[in-house]
């Protein structure tokens, strides 16, 4: 016979007796609800939560735009800027997120998903793209995101770099000796090895694509 058991069995009827008994706001104060206890907040997720126990102080976030776009490909998702501002901003204070792209000037779907951005969170830096001997066409904007970090440098105390560019790595590398912390967030197949080595944190964009993902579209 088990008597763990059965003391449990009667402890749990001597305290509905006295629930019973007594006012709800009592009962509340002398038997918390331990279901209320074990509800999970968005907070206490620690597979949504990857800053955990980080001071990161504030945050200046340097987007890689067509990095971006090329990682999000690979990775058969859409992704929610909404969703990867809140994400890289936890437990921090925002300074600015910069978003860089080249940009089709006659390309009014692109202007419009600009304008979304600039009126959500984004500071949005273009260049025009420049069309190659082999027809397509690309901005490089390297150049514009290393003077940004390590001219803002003195104002922010931690960097989310979204790009796997290793071109980056001596401007990532020239802010961290200035005492600022480096967190690297890319698609692994698409990251310089020279990036990752200066960066003080690095995420893989597979392990958070379903936090950062647009929900797929259902019909009514």
């Amino acid at each position: 016979m088990n008597f763990t058991n059965n003391n449990h069995i009667i402890k749990m009827n001597q305290e509905q007796s006295l629930r019973s008994e007594m006012p709800y706001e009592l009962q509340n104060l002398i038997f918390p609800s331990t279901h209320e206890e074990t509800v999970a907040t968005p907070e206490d997720k620690s597979d949504v939560s990857i800053f955990n126990n980080i001071n990161r102080g504030r945050v200046a976030i340097f987007l890689d735009g067509s990095n971006l776009f090329y990682a999000a490909l690979q990775l058969g998702i859409e992704v929610d800027y909404t969703k990867l501002l809140s994400l890289l901003i936890e437990k921090s204070q925002l300074l600015r997120a910069f978003f860089y792209t080249g940009v089709d000037r006659t390309n009014e779907k692109q202007q419009g998903f600009l304008l979304w951005m600039r009126r959500n969170g984004y500071r949005v830096i273009t260049k025009d793209l420049i069309q190659l001997a082999d027809g397509s066409k690309k901005a490089n904007l390297d150049v514009e995101i290393a003077v940004d970090m390590i001219t803002l440098a003195g104002h922010y105390d931690t960097a989310v770099l979204v790009s796997g560019d290793g071109d980056l790595a001596y401007a990532a590398n020239a802010i961290s000796f200035q005492g600022v912390r480096v967190e690297v967030v890319s698609l692994r197949s698409m990251t310089s090895d020279s990036l990752i080595n200066v960066a003080d944190r690095y995420i893989d964009l597979d392990s958070i694509k379903h936090h950062i993902q647009k929900a797929p579209f259902t019909s009514p």
